[in-house]
């Protein structure tokens, strides 16, 4: 797990990252699950790097797998959709 202080540093992220992860949060919201093929379709980001997104940050602990789903990850900064 990593610490809360790299958790808090949003800058390290990459535009296809943060695109991911909101629209992991957006699906998240709806209570729909975050798998790649979804997270794809919303995002027109091809499938292989929602994939490789979606790895790391769950590596990163800003997401969470459950099944082939995601959910986020420890965080304390509101959402608002």
């Amino acid at each position: 797990m990593p610490d809360e202080e790299s958790l808090e540093d949003v800058q390290e992220m990459t535009t296809a990252d943060m695109t991911v992860y909101e629209a992991v949060a957006a699906l998240n919201t709806e209570e729909r699950p975050a798998t790649a093929g979804k997270v794809a379709e919303m995002t027109g980001l091809p499938e292989d790097d929602v994939r490789r997104c979606l790895t790391s940050l769950a590596e990163g602990g800003r997401l969470v797998p459950k099944g082939d789903a995601y959910v986020l990850g420890t965080h304390d900064w509101g959402l608002e959709y």
